[in-house]
């Protein structure tokens, strides 16, 4: 005996909820983008046109859709039509792939997905499921939407770029010995302008005009015929300047893209080429891509940025900006590893912010061994006199302070130093390991003390009880976040191109893990 199957009889549609399970990630969506307020959703209001799909049910759908690892817009508008958790999101509405594609990279849409993660770390501090009391921090790399080979270097662009100021410069030149054209007016001596280019291409054509109309006029043969070989070296002249005049713009075009960075994509400007983590054949891959920036609790993103650096060191400063601007106030731990242990990253947090920094430096852990502690020739176990300023080194020489030293990074940050000179390192047998400097020269001791008093003061925290415990908790808090983004939701690549389109895809697939997490464990 079967249960009844009969594909004849009318069957009548019911409420889509009710298919749906009772802890349906479906649900948790949908309360999400309610609990946003309705003045953020203002920005999108038309007065013409025929009326949009609302943007609370178009981000819905997109979240939603992030949620189950698909990306694509053609995807997402088929699970509209098969998928119950979709259909009864949408309430019936099928938007097409382009409506949505459009919707997703909108400017508009970053201040929701802002809006997204405040409500959500809202919704986390009154169901206790974090405590407020330290943000971690830690950056991934993801690969751009770019094509193979499309890396445009800056330092090939520098030595191209000089070769033609090199060329255009002695074309100039020559066209002053020639006296095809009278001088010019120049700014700078070292290179020729576009303006001035322009100028030479203006005088050269003139010239150029006048060999065709002493050609017209002329009806001797053999006149005509030197007309024209004199005529030839002026045109080819006009040809090779309109050559450099597009191969300046072209270099001024790629200097004004790279920005502060070395390398870029042609089909994605934004995107940076960057050293990505090594394949399953240990082979180092060098893509484009964007460094992204999480602040996380409970294993929950509470904040993110893209950059176009791959390095972390110097995100840290612009990135809690970004969390105090946009997102909330600073808790009073700040948590990371060694790749932001900077003198500038710890000036800022401990002075700036008023904060405290849990961040080691690259030297930390070797500093905890014991080979390091008993290395005789490590400046730092070195005797100090606090007296006399001088420390004593193997051969019980004495290194005197010398002078203050000041250096500025590309940023503009200085850090100052203090030099210390042994007296005598002639005849010293352990001259070899202990220094590098030529013979005739001495040991010389770079000390910067604001560094050392801020390696202290993080060996310090690092060594109480309840501030140990909390950066013991960074790696089990930050770096699962990265594993459920690449290897459960699948999101590896970017699918749109420009910073700031891939910033709302990012956002999305971030939240897309928030609520596949918060689904799981309510």
């Amino acid at each position: 005996m079967f249960k009844d199957y009969n594909m004849n009889q009318l069957v009548l549609p019911v409420d889509l909820e009710v298919k749906l399970q009772k802890n349906d990630i479906a649900f948790h969506v949908h309360h999400l983008v309610e609990s946003i307020p309705h003045e953020a959703f203002e920005p999108f209001l038309r007065n013409e046109g025929c009326p949009a799909y609302h943007p609370r049910m178009m981000l819905k759908i997109i979240l939603c859709a992030y949620t189950q690892s698909v990306f694509s817009g053609r995807k997402i508008e088929a699970l509209l039509k098969d998928s119950i958790r979709l259909m009864w999101i949408a309430q019936g509405y099928e938007p097409s792939y382009r409506t949505i594609n459009r919707f997703r990279v909108q400017p508009e849409v970053k201040d929701l997905i802002r809006q997204c993660f405040v409500q959500f770390r809202c919704q986390l501090v009154e169901e206790k499921l974090i405590d407020q009391e330290a943000i971690f921090i830690d950056g991934t790399k993801i690969e751009a939407n770019a094509n193979k080979f499309t890396f445009v270097w800056k330092k090939s662009i520098e030595k191209y770029h000089q070769a033609l100021i090199e060329k255009s410069n002695a074309l100039y030149n020559e066209l002053l010995e020639k006296e095809i054209i009278p001088e010019i007016e120049r700014e700078s001596e070292e290179q020729l302008t576009l303006q001035e280019l322009t100028q030479m291409v203006q005088k050269v054509d003139d010239i150029v005009i006048e060999y065709d109309k002493k050609i017209d006029a002329s009806s001797d043969v053999s006149e005509r015929k030197a007309l024209r070989g004199e005529r030839k070296y002026p045109k080819q002249v006009r040809k090779q300047l309109f050559d450099y005049i597009l191969r300046t713009e072209k270099y001024l075009r790629d200097f004004e893209i790279f920005g502060t960075r070395n390398s870029y994509s042609k089909t994605d400007n934004d995107a940076t080429f960057m050293r990505m983590k090594d394949d399953y054949m240990k082979n180092g891959q060098l893509k484009a891509g964007y460094n992204v920036q999480v602040a996380t609790e409970g294993q929950y993103a509470l904040a993110y940025s893209l950059f176009s650096n791959p390095t972390d060191t110097r995100t840290l400063i612009p990135f809690l900006d970004e969390i105090e601007q946009r997102y909330f106030e600073l808790p009073e731990h700040i948590v990371a590893d060694a790749g932001y242990g900077s003198e500038q990253n710890y000036d800022d947090i401990l002075s700036y912010r008023k904060r405290e920094a849990l961040i080691t430096y690259n030297m930390y852990l070797k500093e905890q061994k014991k080979k390091y502690k008993q290395n005789e020739f490590n400046p730092d176990n070195w005797q100090y006199d606090e007296e006399s300023d001088a420390y004593t080194c193997p051969n019980q020489q004495r290194l005197v302070f010398t002078y203050h030293s000041v250096r500025t990074d590309k940023t503009g940050f200085t850090r100052e130093f203090k030099i210390y000179e042994c007296e005598d390192c002639s005849g010293c047998p352990f001259r070899s390991s202990c220094t590098k400097a030529k013979e005739g020269n001495n040991r010389k001791l770079m000390i910067n003390e604001k560094w050392e008093l801020q390696k202290e003061y993080v060996r310090a925290k690092l060594s109480e009880e309840k501030t140990s415990s909390i950066y013991r908790k960074r790696k089990i808090d930050v770096e699962p976040v990265f594993g459920f983004l690449k290897a459960n939701l699948r999101f590896t690549r970017f699918s749109v191109r420009g910073k700031s389109k891939v910033e709302n895809e990012m956002g999305l697939a971030l939240m897309a893990v928030n609520l596949r997490k918060f689904t799981a464990n309510s």
